[in-house]
């Protein structure tokens, strides 16, 4: 079966390669138009957007049984998304919203089962995990966000980089935070191929 992943994100990438089937990458072009402010379905939307561009591009000939998938992430907030910070001072506003307290990362998910350039089967899920986040100081915030780090994540941090000695604790998939929840991904190809 011909998997393609709809993502540029290299650590999508890193995540998708520990199911060890063979993958192509090619991301997706399409605008980012999105119609809800919910957390849960903005990713399922974005997700779903991604996948089905790449599927049109990629996959309108396609005879045998082949794989689109899409992703998307979402830092949110009391209900507010916290995209990738748009400059330095505002990479600072959204950790000190964060700083002391748990927020919800939630990534979308779209798997587009295609056959005969048509798609077969569809699943649309969005996966949250809570994230709690030490009290930062102003100098600590200051000396993140100087390392670049911030700049181009979500909620303008990375769990897996300069950002981990301020978790303290995370309620759910790991994986998810990182932007990519690879065992709900892995478990729903195995629906479709033995894995």
């Amino acid at each position: 079966m011909k998997i393609i992943l709809a993502s540029a994100s290299p650590r999508r990438r890193e995540l998708m390669d520990l199911v060890e089937l063979p993958y192509e990458v090619i991301p997706s072009t399409r605008e980012e138009v999105i119609t809800s402010t919910i957390p849960a379905d903005v990713v399922r939307e974005l997700s779903l957007m991604k996948a089905e561009d790449v599927a049109e591009k990629a996959l309108l000939g396609e005879e045998e049984l082949a794989l689109v998938i899409g992703a998307d992430t979402v830092v949110a907030c009391d209900n507010e998304i916290l995209g990738k910070p748009k400059n330095e001072e505002n990479a600072k506003e959204m950790l000190r919203k964060l700083a002391g307290r748990s927020h919800s990362v939630f990534t979308g998910i779209a798997l587009l089962w295609i056959k005969d350039g048509k798609i077969v089967k569809t699943v649309n899920k969005a996966v949250e995990t809570k994230v709690l986040v030490e009290a930062m100081s102003e100098e600590e915030i200051a000396a993140y966000v100087a390392t670049g780090e911030p700049m181009d994540k979500a909620g303008a941090y990375a769990i897996q980089g300069k950002f981990a000695p301020y978790i303290s604790g995370i309620e759910g998939d790991y994986y998810n935070v990182v932007g990519f929840p690879i065992c709900t991904v892995r478990k729903e190809i195995r629906k479709e191929v033995e894995i």
